[in-house]
């Protein structure tokens, strides 16, 4: 008698084994905003007044490394500033994780010419062909 009512209670209290992921598109939801919106802020260097001249923006696959120059004249990589005689070793470190990285250089228009024009013979120098110089495009002007 009592194995029936065993039967009989296990058929009306069945377990839910569904699992309610409600809760965890929600949290995936909140990390992907805050991702998104906090992407951009990462990728930022020191602040530089670029020269705007006009032209197309480049686009590749490749891997780039942005070298900045101040205009007080120091060297920076990122946010580090890295001193002058030590930069071509730190870029050939880099270089030695990818073969195919390209260089820009971010000159800030206060900077001497001599030191930008400087950095990227170093650089010619030692062996990197694809240096470039960033610039920020002109705004359009109404005619």
């Amino acid at each position: 008698m009592q194995g029936v009512q065993l039967r009989r209670r296990s058929k009306r209290f069945r377990l839910n084994s569904d699992i309610n992921i409600t809760n965890l598109m929600d949290v995936m939801m909140v990390l992907l905003v805050v991702f998104m919106v906090a992407a951009p802020l990462m990728t930022s260097g020191i602040a530089l007044d670029l020269p705007k001249v006009g032209g197309k923006n480049l686009t590749g696959e490749d891997t780039s490394i942005n070298i900045s120059v101040d205009k007080e004249g120091y060297y920076y990589i990122g946010k580090t500033e890295v001193p002058a005689d030590k930069i071509v070793d730190k870029v050939k470190a880099i270089r030695a994780e990818n073969d195919e990285v390209t260089i820009t250089i971010s000159g800030d228009q206060g900077a001497e010419y001599g030191r930008v024009i400087g950095l990227m013979a170093l650089l010619k120098e030692a062996g990197f062909e694809k240096v470039g110089l960033k610039t920020e495009p002109k705004a359009n002007r109404k005619k």
